[in-house]
């Protein structure tokens, strides 16, 4: 094993040790060491993801937990995060060294290795675990990286070594939305007797709509500038985060010759304004990035013959139910397609976009703070009072949160230096 001497005996980490937030805190654990096959890595930057609500609300139940007793063995919270190696365990050493820098797919399409006797049923059926949630998160100083996560292909390393910290933490949120767009599948003939072919993405040259100017919202703008559509139609009721729309993405827009418009849905007819804009054939990509039944089932109505529906707003279990008008499926032939998560390739592929800057993970960080601000951050996503993504830095103390109207390579660099 490369050990290293100059790590400590204990680390801070956001811990959960039973369902709800009142069993939710930052406190003084041991630091784990790496067994043989398992990597010990500092976490650099990581995330606050919404998806973490729900498994501190549900707990055990949660279906990727399947009964680990969470009062027993109390997690680790943070499925978001840029990590760097630090020590590497003794059958590993030829394969990975202390300095390189990675960021982790925490979906991991793998049965539990290790532990299994906490899940239920000695985790019989179990073929999916994932980082911070029964493996260690990243909302600790340090994070233990073990055999499942390697075994899945789940350690990717970076492209480009200048990768801000906060960047590459922004990975995976990124990489749901590349997922969801490399969904899109139009099937275009170049006349009428020629054969059909495959476009995957958005339609070049077409009409995108988003619904949801909301931080995933303007993460779909963000990537859908770089298929070059003709327009981009984005739609909300809440000015405030149009104007963010627009004060992000309106100057790069014009700079392509792409059209950007942004409508507040409560003021103007959002379908009207598609059929003026595309002479009544309708959009070429809709994508609902905003958990709302009503927002499904109009959206139907903007799309034109060929199109893809994209259902990426998740709805709660029992609101999930929604009507789907099949004749326009069958006569305009549209595809309607969603998406959970990422894979690996999905990561790799985000940060090769982000260092070709393609993408701009500053664009979409508005809350910077210490691991000790996590709680106060998650509660803030669960009362939607936090409009963007919040990124912590384990290793930078500071008694305050920094609001910000993005976070750019010079901004961390100088704010870790002071």
């Amino acid at each position: 094993m490369n050990v290293n001497t100059a790590l400590p005996t204990t680390m801070r980490a956001l811990v959960l040790d039973g369902p709800g937030f009142e069993h939710l805190q930052v406190r003084g654990v041991p630091l784990p060491r790496p067994g043989p096959n398992q990597l010990l890595a500092r976490v650099d930057a990581a995330g606050i993801c919404t998806s973490l609500i729900k498994l501190i609300e549900q707990g055990p139940k949660h279906s990727l937990l399947n009964g680990w007793d969470i009062s027993r063995y109390p997690l680790i919270l943070g499925d978001e995060g840029s990590v760097t190696l630090v020590e590497v365990g003794s059958n590993l050493t030829g394969h990975y060294h202390p300095g390189e820098r990675y960021v982790l797919q925490p979906a991991v399409d793998h049965a539990p290795i290790n532990h299994r006797e906490r899940y239920r049923d000695n985790a019989r059926g179990m073929d999916k675990v994932a980082v911070g949630y029964s493996l260690p998160g990243h909302l600790a100083e340090y994070i233990l990286i073990g055999e499942e996560v390697l075994a899945a292909d789940c350690l990717l390393s970076l492209p480009d070594e200048s990768l801000p910290f906060a960047h590459a933490a922004m990975g995976e949120p990124l990489s749901c939305v590349i997922s969801a767009q490399d969904h899109h599948v139009h099937l275009v003939q170049a006349g009428p007797l020629s054969r059909r072919e495959v476009i995957k993405g958005l339609k070049p040259g077409g009409v995108t709509v988003v619904i949801g100017a909301g931080a995933m919202g303007r993460m779909h703008v963000d990537l859908a500038l770089s298929y070059r559509p003709r327009a981009v139609v984005v739609s909300d009721f809440i000015d405030d985060r149009l104007d963010k729309v627009k004060e992000l993405f309106a100057a790069r827009a014009a700079g392509m010759g792409i059209e950007l418009h942004v409508l507040n849905g409560s003021q103007t007819n959002v379908k009207e304004f598609v059929d003026q804009l595309t002479g009544y054939r309708g959009a070429d990509d809709v994508i609902v990035a905003v958990g709302s039944a009503r927002a499904i089932e109009s959206a139907q109505q903007l799309t034109g013959r060929g199109a893809v529906l994209n259902l990426f707003g998740g709805l709660k279990k029992g609101d999930d139910i929604v009507g789907l008008d099949t004749t326009l499926v069958h006569y305009k032939e549209i595809n309607v397609t969603g998406s959970s998560g990422g894979s690996p390739w999905d990561i790799a592929r985000t940060l090769e976009v982000m260092a070709a800057g393609q993408i701009d993970a500053a664009a979409h960080i508005t809350r910077i703070g210490d691991l000790a601000h996590a709680p106060a951050f998650l509660e803030m996503v669960k009362a939607q009072a936090l409009d963007g993504k919040a990124v912590v830095y384990p290793h930078r103390r500071t008694a305050d949160i920094l609001a910000v109207p993005s976070w750019s390579a010079a901004d961390e660099a100088a704010w870790l230096a002071s």
